[in-house]
């Protein structure tokens, strides 16, 4: 992590950083998944996983943004934080659940956000080494080469991906679900929504969707998604790091019916 925070702009050192930092953190996470055994994990709640790798890996994170951007706020998954003008949100590990089960779908996932806007978006999976990276404006790539949302226009070609919440009532979870296979889309789920944005991003999926979903999980992935020409919903516009809200990215093709379907907003 040696960055010369000063030999360039302000967000310029914070990309490389975030750059260095995902990969770093991932590195941790990898080493953990490979000890993996089985019941290698306590719950937090019905359905929520936690591994002593999530919390290894959001103190390495939490530490070094500290050390290189002392004034900077934090607000991560596991250890919480608190929002300031210039602020990392930080999912450790995001498909715990799949990471507990020695599954190998699963990522970590880093925003940088300032006034409320996410600026820099970064989603590493580690046993695939591929990393998704976007910055407001530049663009998103994984592994430094651009990358498209997908063409896809129409439901009898499309692939999508419903992630399902805990917060939310399971029957507007199966109503959503219904009425999306209703207009003859593959539905898919493969826990891990920072993951499941980042392939919107990549043309790999036609949309993703959530009724609830995390600050942690969802801000990087939908930077990515716009950035690669996609459309999203409005976040941070309508909800606060702290409470979340529904996520919904999709390839502008199928955007609108993709909306109509799971009943949720996109930006304007």
């Amino acid at each position: 992590m040696n960055i010369d925070i000063r030999s360039a702009s302000e967000l310029d050192a914070r990309a490389d950083f975030c750059r260095a930092l995902v990969l770093s953190a991932g590195e941790l996470a990898l080493a953990g998944f490979r000890q993996y055994a089985p019941g290698g994990f306590r719950m937090k709640g019905p359905q929520d996983f936690l591994t002593e790798t999530d919390t290894a890996v959001e103190r390495h994170v939490r530490e070094a943004i500290a050390a290189a951007f002392p004034a900077d706020g934090f607000f991560g998954e596991e250890t919480g934080g608190a929002a300031a003008s210039d602020t990392w949100v930080v999912d450790p590990i995001d498909g715990t659940a799949n990471f507990a089960r020695g599954i190998p779908h699963f990522c970590i996932s880093v925003a940088f956000v300032r006034n409320g806007i996410v600026e820099i978006g970064a989603t590493y999976g580690p046993v695939l080494d591929e990393l998704y990276f976007a910055r407001r404006g530049h663009g998103a790539t994984r592994n430094g080469k651009p990358i498209e949302v997908a063409l896809t226009d129409d439901f009898a070609a499309a692939c999508v991906e419903l992630g399902w919440s805990t917060r939310e009532p399971t029957a507007r979870y199966l109503a959503a679900m219904t009425e999306v296979l209703a207009r003859g889309a593959n539905v898919r789920r493969g826990a891990s929504g920072a993951l499941g944005l980042a392939y919107v991003a990549d043309g790999r999926s036609d949309a993703y969707a959530e009724l609830h979903m995390n600050a942690w999980d969802a801000l990087a992935g939908l930077l990515l998604v716009k950035e690669a020409g996609g459309r999203v919903g409005p976040y941070l516009q309508r909800h606060t790091l702290a409470e979340g809200g529904p996520v919904i990215a999709a390839a502008p093709g199928i955007a609108a019916g993709f909306a109509e379907a799971t009943g949720l907003a996109l930006e304007a």
